[in-house]
This record gives C-alpha cells, sequence and structure tokens, in this order.
C-alpha cells in the first residue's frame, strides 16, 4: 500500500499515507510509537525528494544561464571578428585598387614618355569606370552600403567604397581611419638629392641652388620632350644641349629623332642613335640634304645603304664624326672616301671591330687632301704601319690616335716591342710635328725618350699634348722636354699613367718627408715614368696658360714637389681641371694649397687619395674622390 502511494504526486501521496497511518483508537502504545515513526521518516524522505528536484531545476537553470551567456559571447566574438575581416578585406581591396590605378597611370605615362600609342583597351576601361560612376546614387536618395549592406541615406560626404560603392557613415569612418594608418610616411627626399648631387659632380658641375633660368627651361623640355611638337627656330647651342640631355637619358628615339631634323640646318649631333634603325638614318640624310658636320654616337645600325645613299647624292659634309658603326664593310668605307673624300675637314672613328684597316687608312689619305683633324680610336684592325699614310696629310694640324687593342692580353704578340713601330712613330712625328696643334698618342708603348726628343725639337704651335700609358719616358727625358721648349705654353695636358708596371720600393722615409725627392733625383731619374723633376719643368713652362691637367697614376711624382708647385706665391690662373687619382702621397694640406693657388678650378678627380680626410673644397668647386669616394 506504501509503494503504491508513493507512485502518486508528493502531496497528494503523503496525505494518503498519514490517514492511512493515522492510528486506530484501540491500538496499544507500541502500535501508536512504531505508526508515529513512519510517519516521519516518510516525512523527511519527501522533503529530501523535493528538495533535490529543485537543486536539480537550480542546476539545470544555471546551465542553461551559463550556455546562453557562452553562446552571446561566441555570437559578440564571431561579429567581431567578421568585423576585423571586412576591414582586412576593404584595406587588401583599397591597397589593390589604388596600386592597380597607380600602375596604369604609371604605365601610361611610361608610354607617352616612349612615345608610345595608349592602347584603345585602357580607353575602353576608363569610359567603364566613367559610366559605372555615372550610376552612383545622387544626394538624398537612398542607397545600400558596399561593406554592411545596411541601408542609409546618402550625402554629399558619402565616402566610395573599394568596389566602387558607396559607404555608410560608420563604414566611410572606419575606412578613412584604416587609410590613416596604412598610409606611408613621406620618404626622405635626402637621397635622392645626395644622388643628382654626385652626378653633378661627376659632370663636373658643383653649382649650389638653382640653375640658370636657360638651363632650367631646357631641362623643362627635355622632361616633357614627348608632348613637343617641334623645336622651331631654336638656336644651335640649345639644340645641342637638348641633345645631351636627351642621350644621357636614353630618349633618343625615332620619334624625337624628328624634333632634331630640320632642311635648313647644316648640323646633326646625336649621342646615343643605339634606339635609331637603318631607316632613322636614311631619314637624317634625305631631310637634311645640306649637312656639313655629322656627329652620331652608339650609331650600331648605320649600314652600307646608308653611305651608299649619302653617295648616291651631291654630299655636303665636312665634318664626318662615327662611332661604333660595325656593320659599314671595308669596301664601302673605302667607296665612300673616293666619292666624298674631297670635301672632308674631319674624320672621327671610333669602336670599328671588323672593318678599317691600314689599306683603308691608305684610300683615306690619298683621297682627303684637306683633311685638317683625324681621330682614330679602337680601331682594332689597325697596326702602326698605318702611320706611314698618315705622314702624308700636309694639312694635318689634330691628330688622336689610340693603339690600346695592340697592346691588350688578348692580341698575339701584346708584350712585343718592335723597333720597326718606333720608326714609324718617330717618321711621323717628324713629318708633321711641327703643323700639329694638338698632338693624341695614347698606348703607343714603342715610344721612348727619343720621340720626347723630336717633339722638343719639331713642336712649335701645339697647346693640347697627350702621351699617356707609356712605360719607357724616364723622368729626366720628360724634364728635358719642358726645359727650353720653343713651343708656347700648353693649355692641356694628358700624361695619365706614364709609370713603370712594376712595383716601385722607396728608401725608408721617402713616403711623405723631404727625403723622397732627394731619393727621386737618385733614382727616379732612370725610372719610367714622369717625377718631381718632370713635373716641376711642366708646370714651370705651361703653368701660366694651363687650363687641364691630368697626372693621375704618376707616383713618381713627390711629396716635396707637390708642395712646392702649389705653394706660397704659386698661382695658375686658368687652370680649371685636374686629375690627381691614385697619388698616395697628396693629403689636406697639399688640397689646399691647390684650392688657393687655382682660383679658377672648378673640378679635382682625387680618386684612391685616402690621405684627403676632411678638406672642404671651396663653393664651385667639385672634389670627385678622396676617403669618401666610396659614398658616391
Amino acid at each position: 500500500m506504501e509503494k503504491e502511494y508513493l507512485l502518486l504526486p508528493s502531496a497528494i501521496a503523503l496525505r494518503l499515507l498519514v490517514k492511512s497511518e493515522t492510528p486506530h483508537p484501540g491500538a496499544t502504545a507500541n502500535q501508536r510509537a512504531s505508526q508515529a515513526q513512519r510517519q516521519n521518516q516518510a516525512v523527511r524522505a519527501q522533503e529530501e525528494q523535493e528538495e533535490a528536484r529543485l537543486a536539480g531545476d537550480a542546476a539545470q537553470e544555471a546551465l542553461a544561464d551559463n550556455e546562453a551567456e557562452a553562446e552571446a559571447e561566441a555570437e559578440a566574438a564571431a561579429e567581431a571578428a567578421a568585423q576585423q575581416a571586412k576591414a582586412r578585406k576593404r584595406k587588401r581591396t583599397a591597397a589593390t585598387a589604388a596600386a592597380t590605378a597607380k600602375a596604369k597611370a604609371m604605365a601610361k605615362a611610361k608610354a607617352r614618355r616612349r612615345g608610345q600609342d595608349v592602347s584603345d583597351d585602357d580607353d575602353d576601361e576608363d569610359y567603364e569606370e566613367a559610366f559605372n560612376q555615372a550610376r552612383v546614387p545622387a544626394p538624398g536618395q537612398l542607397a545600400n552600403c558596399e561593406l554592411c549592406d545596411k541601408r542609409f541615406t546618402v550625402t554629399a560626404y558619402s565616402k566610395t567604397g573599394p568596389d566602387g560603392g558607396l559607404l555608410c557613415t560608420p563604414c566611410g569612418k572606419q575606412m578613412a581611419a584604416d587609410e590613416k594608418k596604412a598610409k606611408p610616411k613621406p620618404k626622405r627626399q635626402r637621397a635622392r638629392a645626395t644622388r643628382q648631387m654626385n652626378s653633378n659632380l661627376l659632370d663636373g658641375i658643383a653649382q649650389r641652388g638653382a640653375f640658370s633660368l636657360l638651363e632650367m627651361c631646357i631641362r623643362q623640355v627635355a622632361n616633357n620632350i614627348n608632348d613637343v611638337e617641334e623645336f622651331g627656330d631654336l638656336p644651335g647651342e640649345l639644340r645641342l644641349r637638348l641633345s645631351q640631355i636627351l642621350s644621357k637619358r636614353r630618349m633618343l628615339t625615332p620619334r624625337t629623332l624628328g624634333l632634331f631634323l630640320r632642311s635648313d640646318v647644316n648640323t646633326i649631333d646625336i649621342f646615343d642613335a643605339a634606339k635609331l634603325e637603318e631607316e632613322d638614318f636614311h631619314r637624317v640624310f634625305a631631310t637634311m640634304p645640306f649637312l656639313e658636320r655629322v656627329n652620331l654616337c652608339c650609331a650600331g645600325q648605320l649600314k652600307d645603304g646608308v653611305l651608299e645613299y649619302v653617295m648616291s647624292r651631291e654630299s655636303h659634309i665636312k665634318h664626318l664624326i662615327l662611332d661604333a658603326t660595325n656593320l659599314v664593310t671595308e669596301d664601302c668605307w673605302r667607296r665612300f672616301f673616293q666619292t666624298c673624300g674631297s670635301k672632308l675637314e674631319t674624320v672621327k672613328l671610333s669602336y670599328l671591330d671588323c672593318a678599317f684597316n691600314d689599306e683603308t687608312v691608305e684610300v683615306m689619305v690619298s683621297n682627303c687632301p684637306n683633311l685638317r683633324r683625324l681621330k682614330l680610336t679602337d680601331c682594332w684592325k689597325l697596326t702602326y704601319d698605318c702611320l706611314k699614310s698618315i705622314a702624308k696629310l700636309d694639312k694635318l694640324e689634330y691628330l688622336s690616335l689610340d693603339m690600346r687593342h695592340r697592346h691588350e692580353e688578348g692580341h698575339p704578340d701584346y708584350r712585343v716591342v718592335n723597333e720597326r713601330d718606333l720608326e714609324s712613330i718617330n717618321a711621323l712625328l717628324k713629318a708633321r710635328c711641327g703643323g700639329l696643334r694638338t698632338l693624341s698618342l695614347k698606348h703607343f708603348k714603342p715610344m721612348d725618350n727619343s720621340s720626347l726628343a723630336i717633339i722638343h725639337e719639331t713642336a712649335r704651335h701645339l697647346s693640347k699634348l697627350r702621351l699617356s700609358h707609356n712605360e719607357t719616358f724616364t723622368d729626366a727625358a720628360l724634364a728635358s722636354l719642358f726645359t727650353d721648349w720653343p713651343n708656347p705654353p700648353l693649355t692641356f695636358i694628358d700624361f695619365a699613367s706614364n709609370r713603370s708596371l712594376e712595383p716601385l720600393f722607396l728608401m725608408p722615409g721617402a713616403g711623405n718627408g723631404d727625403n723622397s725627392d732627394s731619393n727621386s733625383n737618385s733614382n727616379n731619374n732612370d725610372n719610367p715614368g714622369l717625377g718631381s723633376d718632370g713635373f716641376r719643368a711642366m708646370m714651370s713652362h705651361s703653368g701660366e696658360k694651363l687650363e687641364h691637367l691630368t697626372i693621375s697614376s704618376c707616383r713618381q711624382v713627390g711629396f716635396k714637389a707637390l708642395e712646392e708647385v702649389f705653394g706660397e706665391g704659386q698661382t695658375y690662373p686658368h687652370l680649371r681641371e685636374i686629375d690627381l687619382s691614385f697619388h698616395t702621397r697628396i693629403d689636406d694640406v697639399v688640397m689646399r694649397r691647390l684650392f688657393k693657388a687655382c682660383p679658377a678650378l672648378r673640378k679635382v678627380m682625387a680618386f684612391a687619395c685616402f690621405n684627403i680626410v676632411a678638406v672642404q673644397p671651396p663653393a664651385g668647386v667639385a672634389l670627385i674622390g678622396g676617403l669618401n669616394a666610396h659614398t658616391m
């Protein structure tokens, strides 16, 4: 019976149990006590069950609350992550769009600078972008935010999203904040300014501040050369300067070439024709039929057909300067000189690897009787035998030759010095040195002191003398050349690398002290190279008119001689450029004296002069080299 009651609800079961257990009036005391005990036990059991039920309900409610809080936190975290993902996406999209727009703009600008036509696809894309922009809702209309999809009212200050849509106010503020954080700091212009300053120094420009108005205008024209249709009546000096700037920037293309072509102009100077084709050279001579001066450097595509076209017409060319025209054959060179050589007064050819040998030089000399200027450098087929033909040029006044190719390691007999070559050199000097104004002989290894004696005896009109890269001249012979020389003072001297290639061992104390010149008097006079005595004699003879001096790598010039030449009371009013590279004895003291003795100085080359540490050049003087040369 009790078990059946327990299956009923708790309150009803308790009443029934109590009613059923009510003691009978006739029951004994023990029975009544046992009944009361059973009633108490039942009540306690029921209370325990009720407490357990209430505790379970409370635990379930707490668990539900915890789960709700966890779900709320998870939803908040997911929403924050979604916002961060949207922000990152917005940043990436904005950066990609900005980079794409910048790349397109740079590509178009670069194409315009190169003179190329901008493709129609770019125009179509621009039209499509403009069309999409025209579909943007006007202020006052409703639109959906591109990022959060919320509906908002468009205002005049609504920002544009990465894909071209509009943004609501919160997203617009967030995007502006992100762009402000992502915006890079402005780069310092110091590195670029330093690079430009060093570039100007290498060009010999040490001017601080703004350039002249004329120079600034020329540079502005060069910066916008692809927008220029014609030069008009521009003076020849300005056309020459523009050609130099454009050649340095490698911007001389078939299009920019047309700006220099005028039928009423008789000169053409192109210092970098590497981007021109054979048709462009045809166009030069076809457009300018009265050309008298032709200067084409790096003209690798100039071929036989161009010279044949010149030969087929009446040629007025008097001054021919060509560089790297390796595609012209020997036969074409000879026919050109036979046809047009009678009017030529200047021939300057350089970097000819495949043609122009001694026989071609002989044909040139035979057909160019009026030749006054001749310059042949790095013509690999020439030998010293061509000097016999050059000696027959009666009107020759300016001669520049370079035989470096004969003494490089790749040549079969680069170490061999033939006495017949020396005889050819001396015969040329005896025949032509009396009328020369310029004599430039580079890498003439066979020359010796006898050649210097011939120059001393015969030269009377020289203003420029270059005898460089020689291992035979002695200091005593060089001093004798300038001692009591009837020739007027020289304005240009280049004695670079006149020294022995063997190591030079100095006596102790000969580095910077007074003993350096005493040792040189006893030993260095017989050693190859320009020494102290030759340097003193050179400056004593030509110092008052000298404008350009190069004595780089003449390591036997002593410190005391440098101090004397540039010491107190010495003045060289016209000296503008000097090259003292690889003179390890030169220090700050010598440089200060040099600046004081040369008021017109503009450029000093001092590479590998590691004792020049703290000297400050005067305003307007370009000092290139010294201890900090590696920073250039």
